[in-house]
């Protein structure tokens, strides 16, 4: 096949097969590799280490990133960031800040409240201190909104959804619905501001934006109705009968792994629950497996072509899963530059150790399948135009008719 043929060899770039259907990487991995590096964004506040797995899932997304609409969503991601840290430092500067400062930048008329409202601050005092951690903490949670849309881009949520365990199907369904929306959207809101640019007609302002988003709506209804009716037409929600017993079993197990998840998973991103949050979470994740096999056999769903987990979607999800390990493990060793303190002020540095760590993350760029180049749509690709007679032809043509009918008017 001509797909499966391999990328040629460049000067720093090991080879990795063109994508298609029977090598695509497994979207649980893109999701692994995700999540390590949303986890290891949460146990830092240095801006410097931050910004390098931003870094990171920008360049896999950027090389490893298909043509697909739901690829598109990591800008709205990138944006939604951006919101979240400005929204943190208004916070901080309108509502004060809990860490004390004593580098004034500005100080703001204060609304006086009740005697109910004790702690609470609207103005006042505006300290350096205290917009430099709101800023170290609107920055995480921005890497943690930064990585979450890099698995958005990059796992397709189609085949993400076929490959969850028969007992999740129903609640896997809702969940791809809704991380469908946005990208679908946004694709809609692009389609159509376009069509109005080439009709000459504005795509701005508060005409413009109820123009455009009455025809979205109305979209979003009819693939509702479309989903809904596909959705019916292969009898989505059909169970098998299992025993009673079966299903308390499955439930308890289900419940509590999923409760033993939760509180490991807490106790993995606290620095004080370091100690009892990997057991925990072992716990959880096996009582959770034993409730999703037995509860898959209700399910009467078939699967066709499933998706395979070979060799690099283990190197996919283990570079994810060792920086989350070492950013972990350099918070018992180098906290203190991990935690840029703020009283007093000083500036971050770039710890050696952790930054490597973090360039592991790049993995997935050089040995993910490459996705095959966007295709032209057939309405926009451009027909071939003949070739124009040059001018200078076509004036000798004319000057050796006129003379033709010359000589036949004038044969003498």
């Amino acid at each position: 096949m001509a797909d499966a043929a391999p990328v040629p060899r460049g000067p720093w770039r090991p080879v990795a097969p063109r994508a298609h259907r029977s090598n695509a990487l497994h979207p649980g991995a893109w999701w692994l590799w995700a999540l390590g590096l949303a986890t290891a964004a949460s146990r830092t506040t240095n801006p410097l280490l931050i910004g390098l797995l931003i870094g990171v899932a920008g360049y896999v997304v950027a090389a490893r990133r298909t043509s697909a609409p739901w690829a598109r969503s990591y800008g709205a991601f990138v944006k939604l960031a951006l919101v979240v840290i400005g929204i943190r430092l208004v916070f901080a500067i309108v509502l004060g800040s809990p860490i004390p400062g004593t580098h004034l930048v500005v100080t703001l008329p204060e609304v006086p409240l009740p005697d109910w409202a004790r702690g609470v601050r609207i103005g006042g005092r505006v300290t350096a201190e205290g917009v430099v951690f709101a800023l170290y903490d609107g920055v995480r949670l921005a890497g943690l909104l930064i990585c979450v849309g890099a698995a958005n881009a990059l796992a397709s949520p189609a085949r993400l959804l076929k490959s969850l365990p028969g007992a999740l199907y129903e609640a896997g369904v809702a969940v791809v619905v809704a991380m469908t929306f946005a990208p679908n959207l946004i694709a809609d809101v692009q389609r159509l501001r376009s069509a109005r640019r080439l009709r000459g007609r504005p795509d701005r302002g508060v005409r413009g934006l109820l123009q455009v988003g009455l025809p979205v709506l109305e979209g979003a209804l009819e693939r509702s109705v479309a989903l809904a009716a596909a959705m019916d037409a292969r009898g989505f929600g059909r169970t098998a009968a299992v025993p009673a017993r079966v299903r308390r079993t499955t439930a308890v197990l289900t419940l509590g792994g999923l409760m033993g998840v939760c509180a490991g998973t807490y106790g993995l991103l606290t620095a004080d629950g370091t100690a009892y949050g990997l057991p925990v979470l072992g716990i959880g994740v096996a009582a959770a497996l034993g409730g999703l096999w037995l509860g898959g056999r209700r399910s009467v769903r078939t699967r066709y072509r499933p998706d395979r987990w070979g060799w690099r979607a283990w190197l996919v999800a283990g570079s994810g899963a060792a920086v989350a390990a070492l950013m972990i493990a350099a918070n018992s060793g180098d906290a203190g530059a991990l935690h840029p303190g703020v009283v007093p002020l000083v500036a971050p540095e770039l710890p050696l150790l952790p930054a490597a760590a973090v360039l592991i993350g790049l993995l997935p760029a050089f040995v993910a399948p490459v996705p095959p180049p966007a295709e032209v749509p057939a309405h926009e690709r451009r027909r071939p135009r003949p070739p124009r007679t040059p001018h200078t032809s076509r004036t000798s043509h004319t000057s050796h008719t006129s003379r033709t009918s010359r000589t036949e008017e004038n044969p003498s």
